[in-house]
């Protein structure tokens, strides 16, 4: 058993199709210490084995549950031999939880300056020194082998928007081609893998990519292709119509989206785990996300505000400093002003996620998104940034 997953409660729409779920998922662990799982989960980003400005503890007393890391940078350095040798990666970061590894596939599209893309893999250049290196589907399974990761996702093409139907379909059938060829590859006996549908905005395309990807043995799936620069009215749509085509005792992984208003439609459409850096990000450059409305704290309006970021929150930034304080450190460009304001807002993120887990388990879950709504139009109503 690599990966279990329990569902304790289904809600279904107002057409009878199940949606909006919470369930467990159980992963072996690789110390034989098994990871349980509450979803639906938002996965902190850690890209080179660091979620920016956070020790592993403190992701551990805000909530987190699982960290992504990414393979084609962990690859460049410090290199996966060098993290094999030193344990994995969790040992290396000092992480005692379970960790998912992205396969470097969207590097094919958000580095493609420096890529070639053929049906075997890519070739690309390294941003840091301009070295050229090749990724095939196969280095990209014994990378994450190497890593150590709970949950492998297998090498995908994610194809750029605005693109043809045809460019989009040639990245779907290569991303078929190139998970058949990944599940070929062993991996160590604790690790689970996720498949990936593609597809981009054409439904017919999602239909054969998620037919012919869940006919394979994958342990999980996710929904790629999308927040690519698509509207996230069109990224809505999309994730609805992708999400029930995957099975239902499975877990569902929409990549890569983050606005809280898209989790909360990721769940709606029936979505478990979400991953995104707009959280850490963001907060880096000052805007933070509360129960109010976005605010962006190097404001001016700010610098002698005395009161805390979110009087809603429970996290040791609101809890112990004002708006004011905050401002000047980020105005000074303090160390200290990155570190407080991604404690924030991962916190209001795993926060978010609770909370809508916690009204599925009551069944109202519909009333408390209704309230979301209503909270997000009177904060734009009242001039709250947002």
């Amino acid at each position: 058993m690599r990966l279990k997953m329990q569902i304790e409660k289904t809600l279904s729409d107002s057409q009878g199709i199940p949606r909006a779920r919470a369930t467990r998922v159980t992963l072996q662990g690789s110390q034989g210490v098994a990871y349980e799982i509450l979803t639906p989960v938002f996965m902190p980003v850690g890209t080179l084995g660091s979620v920016k400005g956070m020790t592993t503890h403190e992701l551990k007393k805000i909530g987190a549950q699982v960290i992504l890391g990414n393979t084609y940078h962990l690859y460049l350095r410090p290199g996966h031999l060098r993290i094999e040798k030193l344990g994995g990666l969790q040992r290396f970061m000092g992480w005692d939880g379970p960790l998912l590894t992205d396969s470097g596939g969207f590097q094919v599209f958000s580095l493609s300056k420096l890529n070639k893309t053929d049906d075997d893999g890519v070739t690309f250049q390294s941003h840091i020194d301009g070295s050229t290196h090749r990724f095939t589907p196969e280095l990209s399974m014994e990378i994450q082998k190497s890593l150590g990761s709970d949950i492998v996702m297998a090498f995908d093409e994610c194809p750029p928007y605005p693109t043809t139907p045809e460019k989009v379909q040639t990245a779907m059938q290569r991303t078929l081609k190139w998970a058949s060829r990944g599940l070929e590859v062993p991996l160590q006996d604790h690790q689970a893998r996720f498949g990936i549908v593609q597809g981009g905005l054409y439904e017919e395309l999602r239909v054969v990519s998620a037919r012919e990807i869940t006919a394979l043995p994958f342990d999980g799936f996710a929904i790629g292709g999308l927040s690519i620069g698509e509207t996230p009215e069109l990224m809505r749509k999309m994730a609805h119509f992708t999400a029930p085509l995957l099975p239902q005792d499975k877990p569902r992984y929409l990549m890569g989206v983050g606005r809280p208003e898209d989790l909360v439609e990721g769940v709606r459409a029936g979505i478990d785990l979400f991953d995104c850096v707009m959280p850490t990000r963001n907060a880096r450059n000052g805007q933070l996300f509360t129960s109010l409305g976005k605010i962006n704290i190097k404001n001016a309006r700010y610098a002698d505000d005395p009161s805390p970021l979110d009087p809603d929150c429970s996290c040791e930034t609101c809890q112990k400093y004002s708006k004011a304080y905050l401002r000047h450190l980020f105005i000074c460009g303090e160390i200290l002003s990155a570190r407080l304001n991604t404690l924030h807002n991962l916190t209001f993120y795993l926060n978010l996620m609770h909370q809508m887990r916690n009204s599925i388990l009551e069944n109202r879950f519909d009333d408390w998104v209704k309230n979301f709504y209503t909270q997000k139009k009177n904060q734009m109503s009242a001039g709250i940034e947002s």
